[in-house]
Order: structure tokens, then C-alpha cells, then sequence
């Protein structure tokens, strides 16, 4: 019979409880972390916190300041800005992730495989990425959005599109570097096919600097999100969105400034807490 260790029995905890102290003693990722968390949870909750239908128009409560009952004031339509500040969270966030699982699955593969194989595989891989890097990335969006018309729709298209570039040159560069290393040549030697090389020795250590990419990239894309919303071709009224809150706003800057202010304050947010994440990422396993 085989006796278990200790060690069998404490590690897997042993290394939860590291990560654990590594994560706390990272003030960077910790203030992220707990950032995005509230932001999180608030549009989880919003249904349960706000009394409030954030479509629901109430012209009686025409363009309130902020008080006990509203607590960011109201829109030019009676309608209460918090609950449609987090309804729109719910709308941008939900976007933004969703619109990155394919382009970062695909640049992923894309780049081990052209920075493990190279030759001709790698030759149009970057043709492809250079040819994509010569036009600017809102111009795409703009005459996708155009083409497919407003709402969610065009940015899924436009970043399937665009958005994978940034992983596969990332991950191209790392999979170069990693592949002159004798463990690779030991695993080719012991008749390990590419792809499991590429998949099984290769992706861990090429994830974590494509993960710290990743929340750039979610930044860049957020700002995309609110930008098309702000010039009329990304969300569609009445649905919540955080662009559409901001130009609706700009009309009353100088009398309802909260309007414009809060989703603005809400973009910057965002974009510090992920910046934040991926800061303290890069860091902690920048020391590990």
C-alpha cells in the first residue's frame, strides 16, 4: 500500500495560500483587483440595490441633482442616472469580455504557431498582421459599424477582425525565445509532436504575458466601446450604455454637468482598475 506524504496532503493548499500572500503583499493588483470587484458586483446587485427601471422615463423628474432619492440626479428624461451607470456597466462589461474570448484564443494559437514553426507559416502570419497594422483601428470600426449597422453586432465583427493581432506578435516573440531552449529540443527529441509542445510546455509560460496584454487590451477596446456609443453607432437607445450617456449629456454640460460627468468618471474607472490588474500581473510573475 502506498503511503501519502504530508507534502501530497498540504500542497495544493500550501500553494493556494503563496498565491494568496503573493496577491496581498502586490498593492497593485490587490487596488485592482478590489476595483473591479465593486464594479462587479454593483451590476450583479443593480436590480436589487435601485428601485428604479432604467428605461423607465419620468419627465416630472426631469434633470434632478444629485440627492437621497437619486443619488446621481436624473437624466433629461426623468430617468435615475445611477441605476442606468450600472445597467450600463452591466452592457459595456459584458461586451468587452465577451468580444475578447475569440481574438484572444486565436492570436494565442496563431502566434506559438507561427514563432514555433516559422518559415512560410510564419511569413503569412505576419503578412497578415502587417497588412491589418496599416489601417487604423477606429477607421475598421467605424466602416464595419457603418456596414453591419449600430449595436453590438459590428464590435464583435470589428474585433474578431483586428482585435487577435496584438496576442499573436506578443506570443510570437515569446514562442522564438522559448523555442532555442534545450528543454524544447530535449521534448523534440523525445518524438513529442509541435502541437503538444506548443500546447502542453510552450502555453504556460506564454499565457501570463499574453494575460497582462489581455487587460491592455481591454482597456483599448472599452475606450472603442464608449467612443462608437458617443457617435451614435455602437449601442442602440434604450439600452444603457455609457458613450450614449456621455453625448446625451454634453447638451447640459453647464447646467446638468453630472450627465456626461458620471459615465465619463465610470470610463476612467474601469480603465484604471484594469490597468491596475495588469500591472500588478506583469509584476508578480515578473519576481516569480
Amino acid at each position: 500500500m502506498k503511503t501519502i506524504s504530508a507534502h501530497n496532503l498540504t500542497g495544493p493548499s500550501q500553494k493556494s495560500q503563496g498565491t494568496l500572500r503573493r496577491i496581498l503583499k502586490n498593492p497593485t493588483l490587490l487596488g485592482g483587483i478590489i476595483m473591479l470587484a465593486i464594479l462587479v458586483l454593483l451590476a450583479i446587485l443593480i436590480p436589487v440595490i435601485s428601485p428604479y427601471d432604467p428605461s423607465a422615463q419620468d419627465l416630472r423628474a426631469f434633470l434632478q441633482p444629485p440627492s437621497a432619492e437619486h443619488w446621481l440626479g436624473t437624466d433629461q428624461l426623468g430617468r435615475d442616472l445611477f441605476t442606468r451607470l450600472i445597467y450600463a456597466a452591466r452592457t459595456d462589461l459584458s461586451i468587452m469580455v465577451l468580444a475578447e474570448i475569440i481574438p484572444f484564443c486565436t492570436g494565442v494559437f496563431l502566434g506559438m504557431l507561427a514563432g514555433y514553426y516559422g518559415k512560410w507559416i510564419d511569413n503569412i502570419i505576419s503578412l497578415v498582421t502587417d497588412t491589418f497594422i496599416a489601417f487604423p483601428f477606429y477607421l475598421i470600426v467605424i466602416i464595419v459599424a457603418f456596414a453591419s449597422g449600430a449595436g453590438q453586432r459590428g464590435i464583435f465583427i470589428t474585433f474578431m477582425l483586428v482585435g487577435w493581432i496584438v496576442f499573436a506578435r506578443v506570443t510570437r516573440g515569446v514562442t522564438v525565445s522559448l523555442r532555442q531552449q534545450e528543454w524544447v529540443a530535449s521534448a523534440q527529441t523525445l518524438g513529442l509532436s509541435g502541437i503538444r509542445i506548443m500546447f502542453r510546455h510552450i502555453l504556460p509560460n506564454v499565457l501570463p504575458q499574453a494575460v497582462v496584454v489581455l487587460m491592455t487590451d481591454m482597456v483599448g477596446l472599452l475606450v472603442a466601446i464608449v467612443t462608437l456609443g458617443y457617435l451614435g453607432i455602437g449601442i442602440a437607445p434604450p439600452t444603457p450604455d455609457w458613450g450614449t450617456m456621455i453625448s446625451d449629456g454634453q447638451s447640459f454640460i453647464t447646467t446638468a454637468w453630472w450627465l456626461s460627468a458620471m459615465p465619463g468618471l465610470a470610463v476612467v474607472y474601469t480603465g484604471i482598475a484594469l490597468s491596475l490588474v495588469g500591472d500588478g500581473l506583469a509584476d508578480l510573475w515578473r519576481r516569480r
